[in-house]
């Protein structure tokens, strides 16, 4: 009996132990689909798209966003990454850093997306930086900016300083007069820009007659102008960001100044924005970008079609709208490249990339991930069009350090 009873004992030890072991190999398995239910192994490939979408600055993201899903959308229509469709999760930044470095987290710690395409102020992405490399993650940013900054978890498609605002400034100071009043809102971009401006100025013998800055969605302008017009300077540069140039413009052209009296140059007005504050209020500014709607490529004619198409014959394309475009097919190619959409493969893959863009032939840059880009001045039509003023011979390598001009020494600091 007792024998009978070890042997019975012995017999439902060994059964348990391989339920259990079935069990375990379950679980295991389980554990294993679910770690490699990533982006690679999924039937999509899910990324984020985070904009303004409410607030002051969706005056300019929200075309930003359809740019995006619009180059995303062709891409599916196409196949696909990896023969994956590419699957869109979108939040909303609110023209609020805070919220931007949220909704980044999200989308990288929950969302799990392989990138991220996204912001506009330097306000915003400076406050989602920190949460993409502590994430490891990928961000592509669409929009000039003033430079001083290269991270390796993120792709620069809009200007770098040296493709935007110093070949700016040295063609008004040529074309336009000496004398400079700067205008900006109260963040990151305009100070820093206007910080290289007046470093510029000062070696090539421009004067500084005036400096204000106003909070973003600052709406009354009175005293500025009131400035402005006593200082009489031959131009006024402008970095004010969202809605604040409605404003701005309007308040301008009620205060009886036109071109003939005073012309500004802006770095964050173009064809979207003009149809925000009027082409009455803007025509005959300046302004300077890479890419107009104008713009004269094969690529940028089909481009414009297929905006308008999409979203409506009223709708403009713009520099940050055709930088977004660009952003999604050039992180496309290099997952294509890489063969998967692993960080440091996509990375790797990115350098030197070239892509026949809407504004031309760009190119990544793989020391900094700032993008080759030909610079054009622009000049505001009735009909609220851009008319390119004068342009560089052909795409210009990104220096967001501006390392190359003797007169930036120590502006890094």
């Amino acid at each position: 009996m007792q024998i009978r009873f070890l042997r019975k004992m012995k017999k439902k030890t060994a059964l348990a132990m391989a339920a259990l072991f079935v069990s375990s190999a379950f679980l295991s398995g389980c554990a294993g689909t679910q770690a490699s239910n990533s982006n690679n192994d999924k039937n999509t490939i899910k990324v984020g798209v985070l904009h303004s979408l409410s607030g002051t600055m969706a005056i300019s993201e929200v075309s930003v966003k359809d740019a995006e899903m619009m180059a995303i959308d062709e891409i599916n229509a196409k196949g696909g990454v990896l023969g994956k469709k590419i699957e869109v999760v979108t939040e909303d930044g609110a023209s609020d850093p805070a919220v931007f470095a949220e909704k980044a987290k999200k989308l990288l710690q929950q969302d799990k997306v392989a990138t991220v395409f996204g912001c506009w102020t330097s306000a915003s992405r400076k406050a989602v930086l920190p949460v993409f490399e502590n994430n490891h993650g990928l961000l592509w940013y669409p929009v000039q900016y003033e430079g001083m900054e290269s991270s390796p978890n993120i792709f620069y498609t809009g200007a770098a300083p040296n493709q935007q605002i110093v070949p700016a400034v040295d063609w008004l100071l040529k074309n336009k007069g000496k004398k400079f009043f700067l205008i900006g809102s109260d963040y990151v971009f305009p100070r820093t820009a206007n910080k290289i401006i007046k470093a510029e100025l000062k070696a090539k013998g421009g004067t500084l007659v005036g400096e204000e800055y106003t909070p973003m969605g600052h709406t009354d302008y009175s005293t500025i102008i009131n400035k402005i017009k006593n200082e009489k300077p031959d131009v006024v540069f402008n970095t004010l960001n969202g809605d604040s140039n409605v404003a701005f413009f309007k308040q301008l052209k009620d205060a009886g100044i036109n071109t003939k009296d005073l012309i500004t140059c802006s770095v964050s007005i173009a064809e979207e924005e003009v149809r925000g504050i009027g082409a009455g209020n803007m025509a005959g500014q300046l302004v300077s970008w890479n890419y107009y709607q104008t713009t004269d490529t094969p690529e940028n004619k089909t481009f414009v079609k297929n905006y308008k198409a999409k979203y409506g014959q009223d709708r403009v394309t713009d520099d940050p709208i055709e930088a977004a475009y660009d952003a999604v097919y050039l992180w496309a190619a290099a997952v294509e490249k890489a063969g998967s959409t692993d960080v440091d493969k996509v990375k790797a893959a990115a350098k030197g990339l070239e892509f026949n863009a809407p504004e031309g032939k760009v190119k990544i840059e793989g020391e900094n991930q700032h993008l080759w880009k030909t610079v054009r001045i622009g000049e505001v039509q009735a009909d609220g069009s851009i008319k390119e003023v004068w342009s560089t011979p052909g795409p210009v390598r990104p220096d967001p350090y501006l390392k190359t001009y003797d007169w930036a020494k120590g502006l890094a600091n």
